[in-house]
């Protein structure tokens, strides 16, 4: 083979193989060692990074080192690095003449291939970032979610509607690139810290935004990602983010559904507004012990953070770790810290539902007194509120209406007598678990609301069937 061919075929391995790739075909050539090595932090063997250190010192761009029955070749590149090859002697002809050939494309892929690490790293920070602010969102931290988006653009929309955008595993980046064009660059996009094929996506809202039937953005996405599904909530403010993104997430499991695959959140009485007023005693009395808890070391979570976990654990189940970022094992201890504080049972439904309610009922720290705690009714005296019962009416009407399919009411029963679990639920029911998960993915439709996939609306639906009961309602 020619100088002239071993010159084409390196610049070749280097421009589809990058460096590894040429190294791994100098290492062949020559029959021995070959790599980058650096004078600081070695990288290699003892023999080439002393060369490199020398290299360095002497400020000589090649170099050759002789021990016994091996040589080492060194070709500077830059930042104290040096191409090394450790041959046993005697070695190829042409080591030197091709090393030299070599360091030239080599340190320009190496240049590329840090500024592609330097460019994922800032990808990975500013995805970090957004992903904080949508934290700091969640949490009510508006003015410190404020200075983070002002700092990556665009501006927080206010107010707002929410997108919940599903679309196939890798093709987020392409989506939301898409959403970008398709709003004129007003979204305030961030990939979802739990659902890796889903983005959270914040609009402006305006009077043409969405219409009774259509909303125009969910259905232009659709149209040019047509492998998408995209749920939308009501026009809210950023202060309403947790209502925004569970109404997003309903429509979402009602567009899986549809054929346009689409949705808005289908508008309907809600819980928090039914029983804040007969429930925001209550709530403050059962969260009492939670927002007083102090670590007994500084490294452990407080009573917020443990709020904080007990909120995304109910929301997303085992998948709170993700939004977290805390190790599954550090969350279960956490739960068994907040059952302990609240003597409550996180593995049963009920239990679950009212930790829900009462932190819904109270989205900041609680600033009640000892007198007002001790005063508070039980979840049901609040239920019994007319307020709650009239609420729990209307959200379990549908499923006695003329579009129910038939066995709606007991099928939910069942489900949420047995914890929402699937499997027990299927057995009471006499069908399989697939047979049961079909019945609840058209109820879901039915509801507008998502029941398989957290935030489920298992909560509120428990609550209302046993408002119901307290008042002697539906026996069926």
């Amino acid at each position: 083979m020619s100088r002239t061919d071993d010159v084409l075929k390196l610049h070749r391995l280097a421009h589809s193989g990058g460096s590894a790739a040429l190294l791994e075909w100098l290492s062949t050539r020559l029959g021995g060692w070959t790599g980058v090595v650096d004078a600081a932090q070695g990288g290699g063997p003892e023999a080439a990074v002393r060369g490199a250190a020398e290299l360095t010192a002497r400020g000589v761009r090649s170099a050759v080192l002789h021990d016994p029955g091996s040589a080492t070749l060194l070709f500077a590149l830059d930042g104290g690095r040096a191409l090394a090859a450790v041959l046993e002697r005697p070695h190829h002809p042409d080591a030197a003449t091709l090393l030299a050939d070599a360091a030239v494309p080599l340190a320009l892929v190496l240049r590329a291939e840090e500024a592609g690490r330097r460019e994922d790293r800032a990808a990975l920070a500013e995805s970090r970032a957004r992903e904080a602010v949508l934290h700091l969102l969640m949490n009510g931290r508006l003015s410190t979610a404020h200075q983070i988006a002002e700092a990556l653009g665009p501006s927080l929309p206010e107010p707002m509607r929410m997108y919940v955008v599903e679309c196939r595993t890798g093709q987020r980046t392409e989506v939301g690139r898409l959403c970008e064009e398709l709003t004129a660059g007003r979204a305030w996009i961030v990939r979802c810290p739990v659902y890796v094929r889903h983005l959270i996506v914040l609009v402006p809202a305006g009077p043409a935004a969405v219409s009774a039937d259509h909303d125009p953005l969910a259905a232009a996405l659709v149209a040019v990602a047509p492998d998408s599904t995209v749920g939308v909530s009501g026009e809210l403010r950023l202060r309403e983010a947790p209502a925004a993104y569970s109404q997003a997430f309903h429509a979402l499991a009602v567009a899986r559904e549809r054929g346009e695959r689409h949705a808005r959140f289908g508008p309907g009485p809600e819980l928090v507004l039914a029983a804040h007023e007969a429930g925001a005693g209550w709530a403050e009395a059962l969260l009492a012990p939670l927002h007083a808890y102090e670590p007994r070391r500084p490294q452990d979570p407080g009573g917020q953070e443990l709020r904080a976990t007990a909120h995304a654990w109910l929301n997303f189940t085992s998948h709170a770790r993700r939004l977290l970022k805390i190790h599954r094992n550090t969350l279960a201890a956490r739960l068994r810290l907040v059952e302990g504080l609240l003597g409550l049972d996180l593995a049963r439904l009920g239990d679950q539902a009212a930790l829900s309610l009462a932190l819904r009922l109270t989205p900041g720290a609680w600033r009640g007194n000892g007198a007002a705690a001790v005063a508070a009714p039980g979840l049901d005296a609040v239920l019994r509120d007319p307020r709650v019962t009239a609420w729990a009416r209307a959200q379990l009407s549908a499923l006695s209406g003329p579009d129910a399919p038939s066995g709606a009411r007991a099928t939910v029963r069942a489900w949420l007598a047995h914890d929402a679990q699937l499997g027990p639920a299927a057995a009471a029911l006499g069908v399989s678990v697939p047979g049961a998960r079909k019945r609840l993915t058209r109820i879901e439709v039915l509801l507008e609301r998502s029941l398989l996939q957290s935030p489920s609306a298992r909560y509120d639906l428990w609550l209302a069937h046993r408002a119901e009961e307290l008042t002697g309602g539906h026996k069926q």
